[in-house]
């Protein structure tokens, strides 16, 4: 039950956070670490009070009573979270702020848990009679498993059926239960115990139901700080995140994770006009750019409008896919009665599935792709823009198939992020199709195809083709073409997409100065080719670097937060060799030690590096493990469930391993066995670098699901040897058999700590997820020397 609530507590507090800051990933990192760092110093503090106080059985019902009332408080304190700062409606917290909220919210709790960790260990070993940290090794072998446990438990049935603060409170009450049948009530009580059963349980039954008000409540406040000219009239859970529906005189916002999705009219709307005035531009525009399209495949907005414009095209199939059965669900209440209209017509195949998967597995030839997907403002929306993506696409359209994708803009590029972010998926879109054009003032539409008589932004051409279709829609007629095309404004996009990213320091400099009188788009396209290469590494989003995803933070940032613009435009200026000198004086600090403890007879050296291979695994792990998920998720599509039993394996891995490194015994839990387990560690994650690129061609789905379980399940599994070894080693140098569980407990939590903030919100969308991978096996190559250099005569068990 330690590792139920613990993984419960964690996914619950990490969605409510994220729905406080709008999805954002750059901060899961940061709510990990809080997490992790908090724990890690309750297993500190929970083996000094045991150590002084002893009766661990008393502390862990105490403990357990704690969190049953601190875990739905904590909730309720999230969604409040808003108010204890200066912040305008809308507007993201930057970096600090955010990880002060973290750090602040989870303290109680995790301090809670963290001590429940080393206070277990101490039960099992007094009910074992043992002097060693086996009891240790066996409640990590069980809060591996129940972490795995939770993992599953959650995402297959409590997020379907209860809300946060019902399922906070089940967990927290089994978890007080499994720690009161530890020591069984004494038989003049159990009469009493009996009798109070049913009164205990309707109390119980009763405060559950009434936290569905609670819910409500908390969600009231939550909103009416970050939109408060809005009113909030729904929201639902889905496996995919929270879904909240905002309503502004006729106009309704869906949210899912605090991430706006789509606005549209309302149902009370009779004719919708400027609602949906962006859907009708978006869709009639991508429409031309195909002379016949018969066949076509639209990813998101068709609930916005996008699919009932569409339909006025002679289309004979459309297939829509919107992720989210709930999302449509709950936006059927809501929306305009003609955009639900459209999804009867027998043109239209909607579909429930990820659209990343569906297109990998497409056998269909498309004429036309068409990505109306938010823009990408978090990872999981960045996997539609990026080369991997467009190639999959590419391999989906017929020869003479035509793409189209837009993002926000700004009038002529302005802004540095915003620059950025356009000018890299246009030159991701240049590096995968032949040709490539864009267009637009406040929203760039993007148009790229290898046959370049399909598309264009020649009005005329494109008037010609919608008159001939004989469409009549509403807010929309050919002059819209010569308004949304106009020439001049034309020639500029256009220059600064093909000139920006081409200087070393452009990424940190913005666009250069457009001439006067740029040349016709077409003249542009054909000189392309001298000008000098384009900085990949800054100006092609991928998978495995999401660049795209952190300018458009950037940017967000500066319409709202200046001071948040700045924070991530130093990170841009990270390095990877930056490891090498943390690394170097690690070494140095391993041979100083060593010589001081060779004149003083102590072994701090052997303390050091012990305790440094804890914290290298803890480091390492969360590094690969966060590389891992947003691996899976961009190759294989965000399938909760399955990303969901991909950490099952890395818990089931780890579980084992515990198991394995427990039953060693201790002559064989020696420093030499500890080196040989980070020098695999530092192999394994190497070799992950070098598999992830090659990972993304691999074809069949199961066979990349076998993959991620494989790598991630090797990952836990050396992560789980290695907690059991070290504490067993520091175990022999201070003989007290706490201390050690929660001296490497706590660093390894510290390392992890340190990882996921490094992982998710600098390496993986800066320098890329193949760093990741390098950086974990440079943090267990430099265990590894420390453990070398502080290698001697081993003290007996």
């Amino acid at each position: 039950m330690l590792g139920v609530i613990s993984q419960i507590g964690q996914v619950l507090l990490l969605r409510e956070l994220l729905m406080v800051f709008h999805g954002n990933e750059l901060s899961i990192g940061i709510i990990l670490s809080a997490w992790l760092a908090w724990v890690g110093l309750g297993s500190r503090l929970g083996a000094r009070v045991v150590d002084r106080w002893g009766r661990p059985v008393f502390l862990l019902k105490t403990t357990a009573a704690a969190v049953l009332l601190l875990l739905p408080l904590t909730i309720l304190t999230i969604r409040t979270l808003r108010g204890f700062f200066d912040v305008l409606p809308g507007a993201y917290l930057t970096l600090p702020e955010m990880l002060v909220s973290c750090f602040i919210v989870t303290a109680p709790v995790c301090l809670l848990t963290g001590s429940q960790f080393v206070l277990l260990s101490r039960v099992w070993r007094e009910r074992d009679k043992s002097l060693d940290t086996t009891g240790a090794g066996k409640t990590y072998v069980g809060e591996a498993t129940g972490n795995m446990l939770g993992g599953i438990l959650f995402s297959f049935v409590l997020v379907h059926l209860l809300n946060p603060f019902q399922t906070s409170m089940l967990v927290a009450a089994l978890m007080l239960a499994a720690v009161m049948l530890i020591v069984p009530a004494r038989p003049s009580l159990r009469p009493r115990a009996l009798a109070a059963v049913p009164i205990v349980l309707a109390a119980a039954v009763l405060l559950f139901f009434s936290l569905d008000h609670l819910d409500r409540f908390a969600h009231q406040i939550q909103w009416k700080q970050t939109a408060p000219q809005h009113q909030l009239v729904d929201t639902h859970e889905s496996k995919h995140g929270n879904i909240a529906v905002l309503k502004r005189q006729d106009q309704y916002s869906f949210f899912q994770s605090g991430h706006l999705i789509f606005s549209t009219a309302g149902p009370e709307t009779l004719v919708p006009g400027l609602e949906g005035q962006e859907a009708v531009s978006f869709a009639h525009l991508a429409m031309v750019q195909h002379q016949d399209p018969e066949r076509v495949l639209l990813i998101g907005g068709g609930l916005r409008g996008t699919l009932a414009e569409i339909l006025k095209h002679p289309v004979g199939k459309i297939d829509y896919i919107e992720l989210d059965e709930k999302l449509v669900q709950t936006a059927a209440a809501h929306v305009h009665p003609g955009s639900l209209e459209v999804l009867d017509d027998p043109r239209v195949n909607l579909m429930h599935t990820d659209a990343r998967l569906f297109v990998k597995r497409a056998g269909q030839e498309y004429d036309m792709i068409i990505v109306d997907s938010p823009d990408p403002s978090t990872a999981a929306m960045n996997r539609f823009y990026t080369r991997e993506f467009f190639e999959e696409a590419r391999k989906s359209l017929n020869p003479q198939g035509v793409l189209v994708a837009g993002t926000a803009s700004t009038p002529d590029l302005r802004g540095t992020a915003i620059a950025n972010r356009n000018t890299a998926v246009f030159h991701t879109l240049d590096r995968v199709f032949s040709h490539t054009l864009v267009a637009g003032d406040r929203f760039m539409f993007y148009f790229a195809s290898d046959d370049s008589d399909q598309i264009s932004v020649d009005p005329a051409r494109l008037q010609e083709r919608y008159t001939q279709r004989g469409i009549e829609a509403q807010g929309f007629s050919p002059v819209h073409y010569q308004v949304l095309l106009e020439e001049s404004q034309l020639r500029r996009v256009n220059w600064v997409v093909r000139h920006h990213g081409r200087s070393p320091e452009s990424h940190l400099e913005g666009p250069p100065s457009v001439p006067v009188s740029p040349g016709p788009v077409k003249q542009q396209a054909r000189a392309q080719k001298d000008l000098d290469p384009v900085q990949d590494r800054y100006f092609l989003n991928t998978d495995f670097r999401p660049i795209t995803y952190f300018y458009t933070l950037m940017h967000i940032s500066d319409l709202t937060r200046r001071d948040g613009a700045d924070i991530l435009k130093h990170l841009l200026h990270v390095q990877p060799w930056w490891i090498l000198p943390f690394a170097g004086a690690t070494l140095l600090a391993a041979c100083v030690l060593r010589f001081l403890g060779a004149k003083t007879g102590t072994r701090p050296d052997t303390t050091f590096a012990v305790t440094g291979s804890a914290f290298s695994t803890g480091l390492s792990t969360m590094v690969l493990q966060v590389g891992l998920l947003f691996s899976f998720q961009n190759i294989y599509g965000f399938i909760y469930e399955l990303v969901g039993l991909i950490v099952a394996m890395f818990m089931l891995g780890l579980a084992l391993g515990a198991f394995i490194s427990h039953g060693l015994g201790p002559r064989r839990t020696t420093l030499g066995t500890l080196l040989m387990v980070q020098g695999i560690m530092a192999l394994l994650a190497g070799l992950m670098g070098a598999a992830l690129p090659l990972a993304a061609a691999v074809q069949p789905p199961w066979l990349i699901f076998a993959l991620f379980s494989a790598l991630t399940f090797s990952a836990g599994l050396i992560n789980g040897v290695n907690f059991p070894l070290a504490a067993g080693c520091f175990m022999k140098l201070c003989r007290r058999p706490e201390h050690s569980a929660g001296r490497i407990y706590g660093a390894e939590l510290f390392g992890a700590c340190l990882g996921a903030v490094l992982a998710s919100a600098l390496i993986a969308p800066v320098l890329g997820i193949v760093a990741c991978c390098l950086l974990a096996a440079t943090a267990n190559a430099t265990a590894f020397a420390v453990l070398w250099i502080s290698r001697r005569e081993e003290p007996s068990g």
